[in-house]
């Protein structure tokens, strides 16, 4: 039987909200709800994330080594289905993202075989944008 998850709500800091607004809604594709001058609702993929006005200049970003490659941390993401992820994955190649990591397959023929990416929004936010093709394989060990 599927599981029905709460949709999480994460507030982070932003220092433009009309910039917010390209990366998030126009480019992640993520529709607005409420607002503010000082903060703007997004759907990230069914979850709520708040970009809030405040200096970014402090966020510092460290990383941890998984699966060979530098991991940003803190970073957030989403789970997507695998066909969402490519979709995702193609959009943002052609709209010539910088990645921190390159979209690939990780931890491949291992439980928990995942498709992800790894991108800086323009405040420095760390996202990671991942897919399982099964999506029992979320919490493999």
């Amino acid at each position: 039987m599927a599981q029905t998850l709460p949709p999480f709500h994460l507030a982070f800091p932003v220092d433009n909200l009309k910039v917010a607004r390209e990366f998030y809604g126009d480019l992640l594709g993520c529709p607005e709800g409420r607002s503010s001058d000082e903060w703007v609702d997004f759907d990230f993929y069914g979850h709520q994330i708040v970009a809030h006005m405040a200096d970014c200049s402090q966020n510092r970003v460290h990383y941890n080594s998984v699966d060979s490659h530098a991991v940003p941390v803190p970073h957030f993401g989403a789970v997507l289905n695998m066909a969402q992820w490519e979709k995702l994955a193609e959009k943002l190649k052609a709209a010539a993202v910088k990645f921190v990591i390159e979209p690939y397959v990780r931890f491949k023929g291992q439980a928990g075989e995942q498709a992800t990416m790894f991108l800086h929004d323009p405040f420095g936010n760390a996202i990671e944008i991942k897919a399982f093709a099964s999506l029992e394989s979320l919490f493999a060990k």
